[in-house]
């Protein structure tokens, strides 16, 4: 996720440590596969290059936190907002981000390579050399640089997506957005459907992060094979707050045996901090929609600088306990059952605002012991931190007609 609020892009580094993760959790850590299924990375990348086969101290995913945190899949976020769809430059910007992501690759053979099925896990695990890499499938957030070229599908799929965030901050030519209030299809859109059908046929998983409920439950229900949420949390703890998803959504993608995969920002997890960040998609529209109107009158147009620096003293970052990502973790359980729960982290996505003792990737050891010391299993809690969705995935490729 990109576009948070400024008092979340400003908001340092939460400091409050939370407790450390025992021998026990970092040796199923390590043993472990585990799989994050969004990290914003290649936007990341494009803002500032760093060679994250190194260490990073700006980012929160890099090889060696990586690997210190037993991250196996690691989906890298090919992310393109409403405005470059707008303008008419988000299919080269996804390009070039999954051009960024190619050269890591190049860059360390030993230490990345591109994931394009679940059944390669295995086999790209270990290099030559006996090293243990990270492997990066892809991950489309926002369908926007498809246009309205159905054949986008397919040479997105040939470059490695193997899923689409159908929409984004707003509407697209495939659905609505859970932000935006103006709902232009009242869920999908007739080529949205389309998109559908094809994305089942080629084997890309559907994605229904981000979207409107009609446009969710429209999604799950003409896929053919499971879907998945890559990055939302429980709308129960967050009430009102449209991102998040719904029980009623939620037992729908697990009736069709997809898995929702919790994020570990605030933005998600906290209810004030969830309700600041609607209101902040709220008020950037109003505050566009008034300085279009000023600037047709041939007015000033309005300061978005001091609008956004307003905004931030008036909505302070807080801070988040692990335990609340623990509680979701719960939540769906008990919900869905363990078999549809997963891990969608949002690093690199939420500019630092994220739960205490998850701040970067070499943190799953954390999160690990909190599942333990709530008396999960560990055969439990192996389906958690990755074997849902590698499954999941398995499905939906082995539904492909390609």
């Amino acid at each position: 996720m990109r576009l948070l609020p400024l008092a979340l892009a400003l908001a340092p580094l939460l400091t409050v440590a939370a407790a450390q993760a025992d021998e026990a959790a970092r040796t199923l850590a390590q043993n472990a596969i585990i799989v994050d299924t969004h990290i914003d990375a290649p936007g990341v990348l494009l803002e500032r290059w760093a060679d994250l086969g190194e260490t990073a101290p700006d980012r929160e995913f890099d090889y060696p936190r990586a690997r210190a945190g037993g991250l196996d899949v690691a989906f890298m976020s090919i992310y393109t907002s409403a405005g470059q769809d707008a303008a008419g430059t988000a299919r080269e910007i996804a390009h070039r981000q999954i051009d960024a992501v190619e050269a890591l690759t190049a860059r360390h053979p030993d230490r990345f390579a591109i994931l394009r099925s679940p059944r390669d896990v295995e086999r790209l695990r270990t290099a030559a050399d006996g090293s243990q890499r990270v492997l990066l499938p892809l991950g489309m957030e926002n369908a926007a640089p498809i246009g309205d070229d159905l054949s986008q599908l397919t040479a997105f799929f040939d470059r490695g997506v193997r899923y689409i965030t159908l929409a984004h901050s707003a509407a697209n030519r495939v659905a609505d957005s859970s932000y935006g209030k103006a709902r232009r299809w009242n869920g999908l859109s007739p080529f949205g459907r389309q998109v559908i059908a094809e994305m089942n046929r080629l084997g890309i998983m559907v994605d229904v992060s981000h979207i409107s409920d009609a446009s969710a439950e429209q999604a799950i229900a003409l896929s053919t094979v499971p879907v998945i949420a890559s990055h939302s949390a429980f709308r129960h703890f967050t009430p009102g707050f449209e991102r998040n998803i719904s029980d009623a959504l939620a037992r729908a993608i697990a009736a069709k045996g997809g898995v929702v995969q919790i994020p570990f920002g605030t933005a998600f997890v906290d209810a004030q901090t969830a309700a600041d960040t609607q209101a902040w998609f709220d008020a950037v529209a109003a505050f566009d929609a008034d300085n279009a109107q000023r600037v047709a009158a041939g007015e000033p147009a309005l300061d978005a600088a001091q609008f956004q620096r307003d905004w931030a003293a008036a909505h302070p970052a807080r801070e988040t306990p692990l335990e609340s990502v623990l509680q979701q973790i719960d939540h769906g359980v008990r919900l869905l059952g363990v078999d549809h729960v997963g891990l969608g982290s949002d690093f690199d996505g939420v500019d630092g605002a994220l739960a205490q003792g998850l701040h970067d990737v070499s943190d799953f050891p954390n999160l690990v012991a909190g599942l333990q010391a709530r008396g999960y299993a560990e055969a439990d809690i192996r389906k958690i931190i990755g074997g849902n969705l590698l499954r999941v995935w398995t499905e939906v490729e082995a539904g492909a007609g390609r």
